[in-house]
């Protein structure tokens, strides 16, 4: 008789090991690429993260300035002098090679960028993520931490809703209030403010204005909370009643005549 063997069943992943392990865990695809140490790129509906030996080393978002805006928009660099190129890594090895920006200064705009764009990369997602395995240059400046990146996303979520919690206006176009006893505001939250016109939404203000996306959504949700705007109801208006025609008129005569001889 011959003996056939069952094979062992195959392994399963533990999800509860591992928000064990990450405690509130945005993307646990992110999670098990950072413990795989994995090299490529993460697509997500609203950003990218570019992964080296399971860390960030550059995040972008349609909805975030890059790095190239957050430095020439208010003459950190000139614009002539940024090398115009898709990857940000290589970018900064030119800047700090050509000696055009201290290193600590490159590294805090640098790290704005990536937590600002990581921050709309790690929202709430209606379709799954995708990882593209491939190859990532470092750079010269240090990878972060995909723990380091989820807590921060969570803590700027936790400040947001603190200040206001309805976040309708984080990315439709706002439009102006006009309180009776308009509260006073910042000079940051009055360029805000001035660019508010029933268009534009918060991320391509704070592009116009070369500044970090979530800083713009935070003066957003404090305007929101005095009152001093909204969002722009993007609802269809119901279409015009026909006009009333002289038959119509003498049909409801009628029908009144009617009534009111029951």
């Amino acid at each position: 008789m011959t003996v056939v063997e069952t094979p062992p069943p195959l392994p399963v992943r533990d999800r509860t090991a591992l928000h064990e392990r990450v405690p509130g865990a945005l993307s646990p695809m992110l999670i098990r690429l950072a413990e795989e140490r994995a090299t490529g790129v993460l697509v997500r509906e609203h950003g990218t993260l570019h992964l080296a030996e399971g860390r960030v080393v550059h995040a972008e978002s349609p909805l975030a300035p890059g790095l190239d805006v957050l430095l020439t928009a208010h003459g950190t660099l000139d614009a002539a002098a940024w090398p115009w190129t898709d990857d940000i890594p290589a970018a900064t090895h030119r800047l700090l090679t050509a000696g055009l920006l201290p290193r600590g200064a490159l590294e805090l705009c640098r790290l704005s960028a990536l937590y600002d764009a990581g921050y709309f990369a790690l929202a709430p997602s209606s379709t799954p993520g995708r990882f593209r395995y491939g190859t990532a240059a470092a750079g010269p400046l240090r990878a972060v931490p995909v723990t380091d990146l989820e807590r921060e996303t969570l803590r700027r979520r936790e400040l947001l809703h603190r200040i206001w919690p309805d976040p309708s206006a984080d990315g439709t176009p706002l439009i102006r209030a006009d309180p009776v006893a308009p509260p006073p505001v910042t000079p940051r939250q009055r360029a805000v403010l001035d660019r508010v016109d029933g268009v534009r939404t918060a991320p391509q203000i704070a592009r116009e204005l070369g500044r970090p996306a979530f800083h713009t959504l935070v003066d957003v949700r404090r305007l929101a909370a005095a009152g001093l705007l909204a969002p722009r109801n993007t609802a269809p208006a119901p279409p015009p009643l026909p006009p009333v025609t002289d038959p119509d008129i003498a049909l409801l005569k009628r029908l009144r005549d009617a009534l009111e001889a029951l």
